[in-house]
């Protein structure tokens, strides 16, 4: 097959039979699928059962009940299911027209280019007035233009690298150093990738049913993708570190100041700050390794049993750096935490998070139905 059209959907009832006959219009020369990855908690699924069974091409939906990786995720499950030679990704809200399908696979069958995207900001014939307020539009132009800052070699040639619309030839990306998670896949690809781009304009059309997906948490999520991309992983565990690390000498200190001894003052915040950073760990640092991981708890333990032996370790030094030294107490805790980072960082990604099995095919993860439709011109299932 030489085309798979990814469709990421979350409660998009109402838009996919219109979708399905647009895409279908436009791959009629194209031996291409659809494929939904549906993350709906309505009747989506059914709706795109019934519109499958009469449609003009095949289509492939791939049901999750434990949504990993959000929308992200979703694309990357079905950019893993395809054996096409070329991938195409859009919105299931009818704001990518689907007319422009067979543009974008014309710049990738030239064999010049890896992706081809849809941009809303790359000159005439392009426009973001599909966003539904000047607010939207105001902050989508900036996150761009930021984004676009922090990484001016690979994105030279992307005027937007936010966009949910592009094309791919599927034999360019390594799905194992993609970390998904958010609403914005292009960017994870295209920053952890070294692709050659080319761009096609186009007009963001306005929603026409449903609701829109993006709000506050997706831009809190767009931020710490950003972070991940640009200081990568041991970035941001240190971050997290140096938040601990303020969080317990801040404890240690209010102690100190209650007339507190300075050895149970260390073994407090210690022990408080050993639980907060695993929380936040677990969420800004290791969550796109989860699914493959120990469980919660058991990564708990590891976690908190290995931070306690290094704090029980770092005791002795402390206390020299005291009592030996003359250093003060908060300024020795501070240093020898800082000398147990690189340690902490390497034992947390190799042994609390590593993976216990292979990442599971979608078929197969626990949470996610494949379900294949067979139009009724068809004959054998797709499968």
């Amino acid at each position: 097959m030489k085309l798979s059209v990814i469709v990421p959907t979350a409660n998009e009832a109402p838009n996919i039979e219109q979708l399905v006959n647009r895409v279908a219009g436009a791959c009629k020369d194209i031996d291409a699928e659809i494929i939904f990855v549906d993350d709906s908690t309505d009747d989506t699924p059914e709706v795109i059962g019934r519109v499958a069974s009469t449609a003009a091409l095949p289509v492939r939906m791939i049901h999750r009940t434990e949504p990993e990786g959000g929308l992200s995720g979703a694309v990357v499950e079905g950019l893993q299911s395809s054996s096409a030679d070329y991938c195409l990704v859009m919105a299931g809200d009818l704001q990518h027209p689907p007319e422009l399908i067979p543009v974008l696979l014309a710049e990738l069958e030239g064999g010049r280019h890896d992706v081809a995207l849809a941009s809303r900001y790359c000159g005439p014939g392009s426009s973001a007035d599909g966003l539904p307020s000047l607010y939207r539009r105001i902050v989508s132009g900036s996150a761009s233009l930021l984004t676009r800052c922090l990484f001016p070699s690979k994105l030279r040639d992307c005027s937007d690298p936010l966009t949910g619309f592009f094309a791919l030839r599927r034999s360019t990306v390594d799905y194992d150093r993609l970390r998904p998670g958010g609403f914005k896949i292009l960017l994870e690809i295209l920053g952890r990738h070294r692709l050659a781009v080319s761009e096609v304009p186009f007009i963001f059309d306005k929603r026409t049913a449903g609701t829109s997906k993006a709000g506050v948490r997706a831009g809190m999520g767009f931020l710490l993708q950003l972070v991940q991309l640009r200081i990568g992983r041991a970035g941001v565990f240190a971050g997290v570190g140096a938040v601990g690390a303020v969080l317990n000498l801040l404890i240690m200190g209010l102690l100190l100041a209650a007339g507190t001894h300075y050895v149970f003052a260390a073994v407090v915040a210690a022990e408080l700050t050993i639980v907060s950073n695993f929380v936040m760990q677990e969420r800004l640092v290791f969550g796109a390794s989860l699914p493959t991981a120990r469980s919660r708890t058991t990564r708990f333990l590891h976690s908190f049993g290995f931070n306690n032996a290094e704090a029980l370790l770092r005791l002795p030094v402390l206390m020299v750096a005291v009592e030996t030294l003359m250093i003060n107490s908060v300024v020795a805790q501070g240093l020898t935490l800082l000398a147990a980072f690189t340690v902490r960082y390497l034992y947390h990604s190799k042994v609390v998070y590593r993976p216990t099995q292979p990442a599971p095919a979608a078929a197969t993860m626990p949470g996610v139905r494949r379900e294949p439709f067979v139009p009724q011109a068809q004959g054998d299932p797709v499968m």
